[in-house]
């Protein structure tokens, strides 16, 4: 007989808030918003790439030139099948608390609150807008946001991270040499699926 162990009450609680958040119906004043990010690495060929012919693929050479590492930043509204993504250079609070100043008053301008769902990363807190802008514009940002976090290993509940999977599978699993091509490629991918209202 299998033995199921009790679950740990922090787990459960953080997972009925995010399940909850998502049972709301859609109120544009109060868009939830999932957020998620992913570093990537740029990578150039070395050497062209021999061209697809019948029956056989393209193929690459195993020899390629690394450029660096960048970081998308996902926000994915799922009852409006919208999204948005931005590129940066970096990772750190400061980024973080630039992507949320981002949300506010460029995505959802208009909205009153957004709830933020995302995962508990240690940039991914409140006191990243308090570390990167003046304390009235910090404190600005926080009365538009409230976060939801999902619970410690449990990051599936983020519907941003599926939609990340989404882009590494039309978009990311290739080499991409440049930031500059990877913006083009993201914002393309982005305007397409936000035509279809994709969810």
């Amino acid at each position: 007989m299998w033995c199921i162990p009790q679950a740990d009450p922090a787990y459960v609680a953080c997972m009925e808030e995010v399940l909850d958040l998502y049972e709301q119906p859609y109120d544009p004043k109060r868009p939830v918003v999932c957020f998620d990010e992913v570093p990537r690495q740029l990578i150039a060929e070395t050497r062209r790439p021999l061209p697809a012919r019948p029956g056989q693929p393209q193929r690459y050479d195993y020899e390629y030139r690394r450029n660096g590492v960048c970081n998308l930043f996902l926000f994915f509204e799922p009852l409006a099948g919208r999204r948005e993504v931005l590129v940066r250079e970096r990772r750190t609070r400061q980024d973080f608390a630039c992507a949320m100043k981002y949300l506010v008053d460029e995505a959802y301008p208009e909205a009153e609150v957004i709830h933020v769902v995302q995962d508990q990363l240690n940039t991914h807190t409140y006191a990243s807008l308090y570390a990167t802008f003046p304390p009235q514009e910090a404190n600005r940002l926080r009365k538009k946001l409230v976060f939801h976090y999902t619970p410690r290993h449990g990051s599936w509940l983020n519907m941003a991270e599926i939609e990340l999977s989404v882009f590494e599978r039309l978009c990311l699993r290739r080499r991409i040499p440049d930031r500059h091509t990877l913006e083009r490629e993201v914002q393309a991918l982005a305007r397409e699926r936000n035509r279809q209202q994709a969810t």
